[in-house]
């Protein structure tokens, strides 16, 4: 599947997230990898990022604690 060239920009919560510019991806804050939006299950609404998979958003809750 081909992504689209437009990073969206969203608003995350607890829960879900709102979309505040429309576009095809984000960036995850570790990896500075796309994630398409149909693929986005990972995120920290305190920090507002967005985290590619489980692991790589366990590494950074980890590493900003100190782990």
């Amino acid at each position: 599947m081909l992504m689209g060239e437009r990073e969206a920009k969203l608003f995350y919560t607890i829960s879900s997230f709102r979309v505040v510019q429309p576009g095809d991806y984000v960036i995850c804050a570790v990896t500075g990898k796309r994630i398409a939006l149909q693929n986005l299950r990972y995120w920290n609404a305190d920090r507002q990022e967005a985290y590619i998979d489980g692991p790589t958003s366990t590494a950074r809750h980890d590493e900003l604690a100190g782990k």
